[in-house]
């Protein structure tokens, strides 16, 4: 039965009032009740009666102040759980001083007690040089001013050094480089850093940049240094492209001198080798010969001396033998006949140049009737010939 339905004796109103009571009870007896209930769980003041708190049971109080306890231990707990990333480093700081250095996984620390910085020693930073205002124009040690450009590259190596021994690391970098490079620069040539120099300055700045960074700890690591342009100053560059280009043309002379010597002296060595081998060769003939015409001079001598006339004639002979098996012969006989004769050798030769060919080869076995028998031919009243040896 509802509460204002006719026949309700009762006469209450769900707020614990009579039903000819106007409006609900009142709030603040509400909160009143609820704040006597929340003292009552932590050990408060009991129900109220009267304006006095009458003294509740303590042992629920205890209770749920042990509960309370134990959850904000568990939150407390859970909150220190953290988590490393790979290539992340966790530098843990105990009321602000260093305490440890931690790898990636899965950490705790208590909350308020100490705290976590996290720093990424995977990740490669950038700095440049030269491209704010004039700092890329340097003079160099011959008294020119050069305008360069670095770019460097560089990762975390020490995170507690990093964090810890140097206000700015990343600062600190740009001008241990922009010192490095004005230092390194200072001491070389213009034509030097413009031309074949450039890897020798990077080289060397790179290393005293390093250099630089260790004497501060400041926990960093240059992994790469380029100079991305070395060129003269704005107002000059047309001259020096001038030189520049002279350069290259007297390399590019040098370098086809040098294929043009290569491919001439070894040619030329060759054929002096060559030389060389045919005239000791021809040395080696000649002496061979000598020796052996000294010794047959020598064999003959012996004869001569042993008999004269004979060895003369027999010389004689050798020498008219070796003469005329070298050459065309026509022998004519006039004996009994004073006619004067006329011989017409050209027609001779051309009767038969397959034997004048044979008899003009040296050492020719070749040989023809040297004389003409009366007997055998009538000699002509004209002419009479023998054939060509």
């Amino acid at each position: 039965m509802a509460w204002n339905e006719p026949g309700n004796t009762g006469g209450k109103d769900p707020w614990g009032g009579r039903n000819n009571e106007q409006g609900p009870p009142d709030l603040d007896e509400v909160v009143k009740k609820l704040q006597d209930k929340f003292n009552g769980l932590f050990g408060g003041g009991g129900k109220r009666d009267g304006g006095a708190a009458t003294p509740s049971s303590g042992g629920m109080g205890a209770g749920g102040l042990a509960l309370l306890a134990v959850v904000l231990l568990v939150v407390w707990g859970a909150s220190g759980l953290y988590t490393i990333q790979e290539g992340i480093r966790g530098v843990v700081l105990q009321f602000g001083a260093y305490k440890e250095t931690t790898m990636p996984g899965l950490h705790w620390y208590p909350r308020f007690i100490q705290s976590v910085e996290r720093v990424n020693v995977d990740n490669v930073r950038s700095v440049e040089l030269g491209f704010r205002g004039d700092e890329s124009l340097m003079l160099t040690q011959d008294e020119n001013i050069v305008d360069i450009k670095f770019a460097a590259q560089y990762q975390v190596r020490d995170a507690r050094d990093y964090l810890f021994n140097v206000r700015d690391p990343d600062d600190t970098l740009r001008q241990a480089m922009e010192t490095s490079v004005r230092e390194i620069v200072g001491k070389s040539e213009m034509d030097f850093i413009i031309t074949g120099g450039r890897a020798d300055v990077v080289d060397r700045a790179q290393a005293l940049m390093q250099t630089i960074l260790d004497q501060y700890q400041a926990g960093l690591v240059i992994s790469s240094l380029t100079m991305q342009d070395a060129q003269a100053p704005q107002q000059v560059q047309g001259a020096f492209a001038d030189a520049v280009k002279a350069r290259e043309d007297e390399v590019r002379f040098k370098n086809e001198a040098e294929a043009y010597s290569n491919d001439v002296l070894p040619n030329a060595r060759g054929q002096a080798a060559r030389l060389l081998e045919e005239a000791n060769a021809y040395k080696e003939q000649v002496i061979a010969e000598a020796e052996g015409e000294t010794a047959r001079f020598l064999s003959v001598l012996k004869q001569y001396k042993l008999a004269p006339a004979v060895t003369r004639k027999r010389l004689y002979i050798d020498a008219i033998e070796s003469v005329l098996s070298q050459s065309s012969k026509v022998v004519v006989d006039t004996k009994g006949n004073n006619n004067l004769l006329y011989l017409p050798l050209d027609k001779l030769m051309q009767r038969d140049p397959e034997a004048a060919a044979r008899l003009s080869k040296p050492g020719s076995s070749y040989q023809q009737p040297q004389t003409i028998q009366p007997d055998q031919t009538r000699l002509r009243s004209d002419v009479r010939t023998r054939e060509v040896r």
